[in-house]
């Protein structure tokens, strides 16, 4: 009797085994990056640290390269899935040219630079006549040097403009003495306060309806991954709603300093640095009057042919419009 009643026991085992669902396999997901673990890129450190990805079955490939638009240019061959955190004028100018790729969230709606300069230059109208490093002659950061420079009557004509499009080399720049001011993202814009350089003002605040940085798809991918799209957007929000509670900031700042190698104060500024104003967006929402003021002043720059309509740059039915 024993023996039976343990054989039929082995029996439901092996039945249960067999009812039971599966365990769900992960979707990998090729992500692109800019450079190396920075600022940009918080919420997906949290996201992958808190195991909010791996909640939606997925596996992220972090695949970093040195350039936003070497970013982008592997997104529209499909090398890669998606992009977090790039700067939004590559996808903007890729897909005006036909890229297979769509924005699907904004990430930073506020361009956290700042423009730094020589010690003995005190503000923004000392830059007349002197050389200003930005990105790119039809970059942001030309937008964003502008912005500052035209309300304190300096024609941004009047300034010798060479270019370098990572912020370290930018910076690097600054030292050498090779010029006079350039713009600067953090750390590298506290790093230039430490040594002693001005600090002439943050772009933010004259440039709050231009949106910095964005996540965009290759649309190939998305038509042929919609569950894993979702399930990625669901993620990547939650990880920035993490990211922007204060009841998480040392963590936060822990979190960073394991992925990034940098000194923890430096982490601790630039984390209090970005909650002092609402740089990340925190809805995963696009705004049409930030994207539209955006569109407008690239149109302006020359280098955006077609419409400036949002919906032309957005994935329908994936990303989310808001006013």
């Amino acid at each position: 009797m024993i023996s039976r009643a343990k054989a039929v026991e082995a029996l439901l085992v092996a039945v249960g085994l067999l009812l039971a669902p599966a365990a769900r396999a992960q979707d990998n997901v090729e992500v692109g990056l800019v450079g190396a673990i920075s600022m940009t890129h918080w919420p997906l450190i949290i996201g992958l640290k808190k195991g909010y990805y791996a909640a939606e079955h997925l596996k992220l490939d972090l695949i970093h390269t040195p350039s936003s638009s070497a970013v982008l240019q592997q997104l529209a061959a499909g090398s890669l899935d998606v992009t977090v955190s790039a700067g939004l004028v590559d996808p903007i100018y890729a897909i005006d040219r036909g890229a297979a790729i769509r924005l699907v969230r904004l990430e930073i709606q506020l361009p956290p630079y700042e423009i730094d300069a020589k010690p003995q230059y005190k503000k923004i109208e000392d830059l007349k006549g002197k050389t200003v490093m930005i990105d790119a002659p039809r970059g942001i950061t030309r937008i964003y040097v502008e912005r500052m420079l035209v309300p304190h009557h300096v024609n941004p004509s009047s300034v010798d403009y060479v270019y370098a499009g990572a912020t370290a080399a930018r910076f690097n720049a600054l030292l050498t003495g090779a010029i006079d001011a350039t713009i600067l993202l953090p750390p590298f814009s506290f790093r230039a306060e430490e040594a002693g350089y001005s600090n002439l003002g943050l772009v933010a605040d004259y440039a709050s309806d231009l949106p910095f940085t964005g996540a965009a798809v290759n649309t190939n991918w998305a038509a042929k991954n919609p569950d894993v799209m979702r399930r990625f957007l669901a993620a990547h929000n939650k990880s920035v709603a993490w990211f922007l509670d204060p009841k998480n900031r040392q963590e936060s700042i822990n979190l960073m300093v394991e992925a990034s190698k940098l000194p923890p104060e430096v982490i601790a500024k630039t984390y209090d640095f970005l909650m002092s104003k609402p740089f990340f967006e925190p809805s995963g929402q696009i705004s049409r009057t930030k994207m539209g003021a955006l569109l407008a002043a690239l149109k302006q720059l020359g280098d955006l042919h077609g419409s400036t309509d949002v919906e032309r740059f957005v994935l329908p039915g994936v990303a989310q419009l808001s006013d």
